[in-house]
């Protein structure tokens, strides 16, 4: 194995690949070496630019349109993904939304239905694709979930639901790492931070009192959060699971 490419041979699925997060953690693992799919839901354009992009690297990567809020849609995905590149290896939990940030609990005009997608693509969808990719997931797998800071602490009003599927999934991805630890596979949790992530923005007032939070003081890159998704994939994490690896500017601190 090249140390400058430490994941050829293996094959990776990021969900949510196509803009932010996602598509900076399918360049970062296809620069190491992985042949990389991710899926997409609408932004079809968006998704083949990223496959262009890694392609033109030397690299391999294919895109898959699925709807993560669709549980039914998560075995054949991962079909797919094994039927293209024979295998899999690294499964990167990134997908997700946030609708309705920054309206409380009692708000008469929240948006219900928003947020019922919002915690089935979250929560539900995540636990779908960890269950079906558990069938095929090779020897010394590695299951990384992209978490968030309000997983473990809210911080400022308007965000419990959001928080809520990130707090659920943290403990869902402890548990798979107890349940699959025989078969060598890790599984790890990234709480990642305030980014230019495509996804929308908090509403001002909402954003202003998150940065102020931060021990940085400022928002983080996509790649400053992939390197360490990239870190949990690769051999030199070979011992670490059932671990958070907190990637937000010191939300915590």
């Amino acid at each position: 194995m090249r140390m400058n490419k430490p994941l050829t041979g293996s094959v990776a699925l990021v969900t949510g690949g196509s803009r932010g997060l996602g598509a900076a953690t399918v360049r970062m693992l296809a620069e190491q070496g992985a042949d990389v799919a991710f899926t997409y839901v609408n932004s079809e354009k968006q998704a083949q630019g990223v496959v262009d992009e890694v392609r033109a690297e030397g690299a391999n990567a294919a895109a898959f349109k699925s709807d993560q809020a669709d549980m039914s849609q998560a075995p054949a995905l991962i079909d797919s993904v094994v039927a293209r590149f024979g295998g899999l290896d690294i499964l990167v939990n990134n997908a997700a939304i946030s609708p309705e940030q920054g309206r409380t609990v009692d708000d008469p005009e929240v948006d219900t239905a928003a947020l019922d997608r919002m915690h089935a693509t979250n929560y539900l969808g995540v636990i779908a694709i960890i269950r079906a990719a558990a069938r095929v997931l090779r020897p010394n797998g590695r299951i990384i979930s992209v978490s968030s800071g309000l997983g473990t602490r809210v911080g400022v009003p308007g965000l419990a639901d959001y928080s809520a599927t990130k707090a659920g999934i943290e403990r869902y991805t402890m548990g798979v790492a107890r349940d699959l630890g025989p078969r060598g596979i890790t599984a790890n949790v990234v709480e990642a931070g305030l980014m230019e992530s495509g996804m929308e923005p908090p509403d001002p007032d909402t954003l202003k009192a998150l940065l102020s939070s931060l021990s940085l003081q400022r928002m983080g890159h996509p790649d400053e959060i992939a390197a360490a998704i990239a870190f949990l994939a690769g051999p030199c994490a070979s011992y670490v699971t059932g671990a958070v690896l907190d990637a937000h500017g010191g939300y915590n601190a």
